[in-house]
């Protein structure tokens, strides 16, 4: 390692305190590059997320129809651990894929009906309504696109689906206080 020499090394002195500055060695490593060599990578990523975007729809489709085959064994089988964790999880990769894909109100709708699954104290109890019509929701909404058109109605669907999730988890959990109140804390997340 080599040792500073005393002019790297500055020193001012002020009435209070010393500022001590020292020279940078990676100056002399670092090199400098036109405007027009940066790379962008940001730019190449949303380069490359706009050639894939033509696939963005069916993905969405594989991954509904991922989550109504869950839905279908759920039904035919009845609820039992891999049933709930595979409707669970379909519903998840929805919540998580389909706002990146162009499918925001499909994301809400799945995270709604996570919660329900999440939530519940049985899901056997669950009206099978209320997990079928969170299904056929999502199932609508990819199949509709991101129409501006639909997205008024899409946001009144996903508000009366939460709102209906949310009075049945409140009623099924109303013994249960302190998952009561988690269940019912107002959301973190902006414009939820």
């Amino acid at each position: 390692m080599s040792r500073k020499r005393p002019e790297d090394i500055q020193v001012a002195t002020f009435p209070d305190h010393q500022v001590i500055t020292q020279a940078n060695p990676l100056r002399k490593v670092l090199r400098r590059v036109e405007d027009a060599q940066v790379d962008d990578s940001v730019a190449r990523a949303e380069q490359a997320l706009a050639e894939l975007a033509g696939e963005f729809a069916q993905w969405m489709g594989v991954e509904c129809d991922r989550l109504s085959a869950a839905y279908a064994a759920l039904a035919r089988d009845g609820v039992s651990r891999a049933t709930k964790d595979e409707l669970f999880r379909a519903a998840h990769d929805i919540k998580g894929d389909a706002a990146t894909f162009g499918y925001p109100a499909a994301a809400d709708a799945a995270f709604s009906l996570c919660r329900v699954i999440e939530h519940a104290p049985d899901l056997a109890a669950v009206p099978d309504e209320l997990i079928a019509n969170h299904v056929h929701a999502i199932q609508a909404m990819v199949r509709e696109g991101g129409a501006p058109d639909k997205a008024e109605l899409q946001r009144a669907l996903n508000r009366k689906l939460r709102g209906v999730a949310d009075d049945y988890l409140a009623a099924v959990n109303r013994d249960r206080p302190d998952h009561l109140d988690a269940i019912l804390a107002p959301s973190i997340a902006p414009g939820e």
